[in-house]
């Protein structure tokens, strides 16, 4: 497990004031390898002094037992503006390990615990909810927001842009003037990816 204080030299400073979590689905937690999302994230405290977790899970029990320690037991845990899910799905589901999963069970899982928080879902999966099923989550989880993108990989990784994304909320925490300023810089790449978030 990373964490602030380990993964980086203790002479780098991070004047982020909050930090993001990243959970990433992968076909088994026991091999290493380092992934696109941890290069983003190591790029973004290195550039930008944005501190980050990283974790991995292959199963739901897995991507419960990382959530709830991360809200239970880290006492930063109000620090954490973004919580970066890398995991593949469909429209309304995440996949662990060939299972899919609806973002209402999600919801449920994490009932109340997400107050304030903005689910990002990297491009890996398609996020395409309809306005019941994103209140359903936004109410049931007290999440801030929940953003992603309408269009698939297909070769393009959105971990460019999430970079971007994250480095605004570093310079400015109101969510929407974010989603503008994102969309005034790259706006040929928020439309090809089809940025969306839901609120």
């Amino acid at each position: 497990m990373l964490d602030r204080h380990s993964k980086y030299p203790q002479n780098h400073s991070t004047d982020s004031e909050y930090f993001i979590y990243c959970l990433e689905a992968v076909p088994d937690v026991d091999t290493e390898s380092v992934t696109e999302a941890q290069e983003s994230l190591e790029h973004l405290v290195i550039n930008f002094g944005i501190a980050s977790i990283y974790n991995t899970c292959d199963t739901i029990e897995g991507l419960e037992e990382r959530l709830n320690s991360l809200v239970l037991d880290d006492h930063n845990f109000k620090d954490y503006e973004i919580i970066y899910l890398v995991m593949p799905g469909e429209a309304n589901s995440i996949c662990l390990n060939d299972y899919y999963y609806s973002l209402q069970e999600i919801a449920e899982l994490f009932e109340g615990r997400l107050s304030g928080k903005i689910l990002h879902f990297s491009n890996a999966k398609v996020l395409d909810l309809d306005d019941e099923e994103a209140q359903y989550f936004l109410d049931i989880t007290g999440a801030k927001g929940v953003s992603g993108y309408g269009n698939s990989y297909n070769g393009i990784s959105s971990a460019n842009l999430d970079k971007v994304f994250f480095n605004l909320f570093n310079e400015d925490d109101d969510m929407f003037e974010v989603v503008e300023e994102l969309h005034q810089r790259h706006y040929a790449v928020c439309k090809l990816l089809d940025f969306r978030l839901y609120y």
